[in-house]
């Protein structure tokens, strides 16, 4: 039965059983050549023993080379296969890790941070990688050159044989113990190495902020704790591993004094024969004297004696047996590591998108089609790991036309967006578009059909181009050059040096804010979306440059439905509506002049920003 800790890999083991086969038959094949060294090398002791000739010397000299070739070539194949093949399972695991990652929703990772996932994707990777290349080949090695050997050294001494294998029952205990602790001191060391690769990325991804709050000194002593609590546990398994091997090489070193001991006795017992003359005088009638009497001379061997060459053989076979037995400990040192690290990875590829396309989109049966752009929420409650975030939230926007979102910090205006695309996933039929539940539409038609800027910019590693064409691999110079314009980033592109094929560092580290918001909103606008939503895009810009993007935004904004959050009264008074968010709920709604005339949240909001502006002017 396959070991239960190794399930996951056995659909790529299947996949790969061919190749696996082959690499089998090249460990048959290289160990069953290789076990007829010993023997050939005891014959050609006994052979010369009794005369050496040039021709003996000749035919078991090319014996042994011929034998030595012919190992050589399989031991090639076989590590040619079965490395290559572990590669290529490794290869296939990469890939399956990242394609389920792209699938896990946005709140897997607010759960988990990211230098975990890293190291479980490239150093948990490789040790599991270890299990299914070399800990495989040389476990093959081991059984085949072990089974193979010993059925040879029981047809020499059977005695001997088992006066060998006298201390193995302790080294199996040994193993056993060796082997728990490494994959439970192994999964500590990665679970340690998971927080060192968090806090080196958190650092190298706000370094900005490190900076300015003159914290490089403390950021250092505290990545130095952790690395010296990583290599403290280090130390503990290498002190273990380290253990390991000597202990089984010292019942290996017990084993081969008994087999010189013993062995050696026999081969003095059998180069000593005993003569025994019997005198017939005594036996045949007729008194004939004991001097004149004929003798029967009988040489007799000692039971159990062994010739010098079954001696060379048995243990030439015992040399054999000491790397497979040293190369144990480094297979359980590799299973422990393989095992502990595949639990790791198996639980990344155990969680489950929370969001996913409902049954009946996924067989079919109801079928996609375009969005026109028209939004409605009904009676929509939403909380948080049980936190009440919206409230009854009653509301329709009309294809077409312009919402504006205000409120407070906190108030659910982030989180109602948020619903549209499924980011997060709201209560069946309490958001409809077009009239439709937005669960009747796949997840990659809805997505497309909405163009979503979100509050945190986040900008690629690329160029700008590449980072304005996003999702639209067809996109035209041309028409990233409008999506610029339209986003009032396009002036900006033209002054760099290398204008849109300028690499950004990491998250877009190379521009400013406002220049990655408005790069941002750039890739919202080459698709071309129906749906365009704005989570307070424009906070990181100035009132005046506020005002082009929105002179700009006016045309694109034509014909779709768009919905923008702001704090700003400038940003959102020009929308056909303005819905006021409080406490997770809609308190006030209309036109900018209707909430002035209410006199509410708005109304104070309009009057403090106003008068921020006339102090700013004085």
């Amino acid at each position: 039965m396959f070991p239960k800790r190794l399930r996951p890999l056995l659909p790529y083991m299947k996949r790969y059983r061919w190749g696996y086969l082959t690499g089998l038959l090249c460990v048959f094949l290289h160990n069953g050549i290789w076990i007829l060294f010993p023997k050939v090398l005891g014959t050609a002791a006994d052979k010369l023993h009794e005369g050496v000739t040039r021709q003996k010397l000749l035919v078991y000299a090319g014996l042994l080379l011929a034998i030595g070739l012919s190992k050589g070539i399989f031991q090639f194949l076989t590590r040619w296969i079965v490395i290559g093949i572990s590669r290529d399972i490794e290869f296939d695991l990469r890939n399956d890790l990242f394609a389920h990652l792209e699938r896990l929703s946005y709140s897997y990772y607010q759960r988990y941070r990211t230098g975990d996932i890293m190291a479980r994707a490239t150093n948990d990777l490789s040790a599991v990688r270890n299990l299914l290349g070399p800990a495989i080949m040389y476990s093959a090695n081991t059984i085949v050159l072990t089974i193979g050997a010993l059925a040879f050294m029981m047809s020499i001494s059977p005695r001997l044989t088992l006066y060998t294998f006298l201390p193995f029952p302790i080294a199996s205990v040994l193993i056993q113990y060796f082997g728990r602790q490494i994959h439970d001191r192994f999964e500590r060391i990665q679970a340690m190495f998971s927080d060192i690769s968090a806090r080196a990325q958190e650092n190298f991804s706000g370094a900005r902020l490190i900076r300015a709050y003159v914290q490089e000194e403390a950021e250092i002593r505290a990545f130095e704790t952790e690395n010296k609590e990583y290599i403290r546990r280090s130390l503990k398994l290498v002190r273990l591993m380290g253990m390991l091997w000597p202990t089984l090489e010292f019942m290996l070193g017990c084993a081969i004094v008994l087999v010189i001991w013993l062995g050696g006795r026999e081969v003095l017992w059998g180069a000593s024969t005993v003569t025994l003359v019997t005198h017939l005088g005594g036996l045949i009638p007729g008194g004939i004297s004991r001097i004149e009497a004929p003798a029967l001379v009988t040489t007799l061997q000692i039971p159990g004696s062994m010739s010098v060459g079954a001696f060379v053989s048995f243990n030439t076979y015992m040399l054999q047996l000491m790397w497979p037995i040293i190369a144990l400990g480094y297979v359980i040192n590799l299973f422990q590591r393989g095992t502990a690290s595949l639990g790791r990875l198996n639980e990344i590829m155990q969680e489950q998108p929370e969001i996913q396309d409902s049954p009946a989109v996924l067989n079919r049966q109801i079928d996609d089609r375009s969005i026109d752009g028209e939004i409605e929420f009904r009676g929509l409650n939403f909380s948080y790991d049980g936190k009440p975030v919206l409230h009854d939230v009653n509301l329709r926007i009309p294809a077409g036309s312009s919402l504006a979102i205000v409120g407070p910090t906190g108030s659910g205006k982030t989180t109602l967006v948020s619903l549209i695309p499924r980011i997060y996933d709201a209560a069946p039929g309490s958001i409809l578009i077009d009239g439709r539940p937005i669960r009747d539409y796949s997840l990659a038609s809805l997505r497309h059909g909405i163009g979503f800027v979100p509050q945190e910019t986040f900008l690629f590693s690329d160029r700008i181009r590449e980072n304005i064409a996003l999702g639209v691999d067809s996109a035209t110079d041309a028409e990233i050059h409008a999506a610029a314009d339209a986003a009032n980033i396009a002036a900006d592109i033209e002054t760099f040096p290398e204008g849109y094929e300028t690499l950004v560092g990491e998250r877009g580290l190379t521009l400013s804010g406002g220049q990655k918001q408005r790069t941002a909103i750039a890739r919202a606008l080459i698709r071309n979306p129906k749906i365009l939503i704005l989570d307070d895009a424009l906070s990181s810009v100035d009132t005046h440059t506020e005002d082009k993007i929105l002179n700009h935004l006016r045309d694109v904004m034509r014909g779709r439905t768009t919905i923008f959050i702001s704090h700003r009264v400038s940003t959102v008074r020009n929308a056909d509506r303005i819905a006021v968010l409080h406490g997770g709920r809609v308190v006030e709604l209309g036109t900018h002049d209707e909430l002035l005339a209410l006199n509410g949240y708005y109304s104070d909001l309009y009057n403090k920003q106003l008068l921020e502006e006339e102090l700013a002017e004085v």
